[in-house]
């Protein structure tokens, strides 16, 4: 817009268009910029996150992380199976889980985040995600993964998706 701007002044101030035909195209680009602001402002973001659904971390040994929230911060403790445990906190849950072996990631390192959103619909969701240039990983019925802009796996899920 400013540069449709400059050019107008310029041939205004040159002679190529006289005061009555510089308003009229000020205001003719005028109308055109607030005509195609709201088509932007309105899409928005595609969805509203409404809480952390979890946070994955991986650690040399989960039994000694589980111990340490739950005496900590008495944490709830389910779903352990030995090599990791879902350790809830509000609406949220700490996943520690054993880094995998042989791996070359150093630990403990948070490897995702998973993010509620308000609205779940599997199908919009995938689509609104491939839409903007994103590849999703579908992981349970209620979430898929992606990566940000940093390369960092986000997890998107619905509210369904629970500890």
């Amino acid at each position: 817009m400013e540069h449709i701007i400059a050019k107008l002044l310029s041939d205004f101030e040159e002679g190529k268009m006289n005061r009555r035909q510089l308003i009229r195209s000020l205001a003719v680009a005028a109308s055109a910029a607030a005509a195609a602001a709201p088509a932007v402002a309105a899409e928005g973001p595609a969805f509203k996150a409404v809480t952390v659904n979890h946070i994955s971390y991986q650690v040399a040994d989960y039994t000694k992380t589980r111990d340490f929230y739950k005496d900590l911060f008495g944490m709830n403790v389910s779903h352990d199976d030995g090599r990791q445990c879902y350790m809830t906190f509000g609406d949220t849950f700490l996943l520690p889980r054993n880094a995998r072996q042989g791996g070359t990631t150093p630990v403990p390192r948070v490897d995702h985040v998973a993010y509620t959103i308000e609205t779940w619909d599997k199908n919009y969701v995938e689509a609104e995600l491939k839409r903007r240039g994103l590849t999703p990983r579908p992981d349970t019925e209620n979430s898929f993964h992606v990566k940000d802009p940093d390369g960092f796996d986000l997890q998107i899920s619905g509210k369904e998706m629970k500890a």
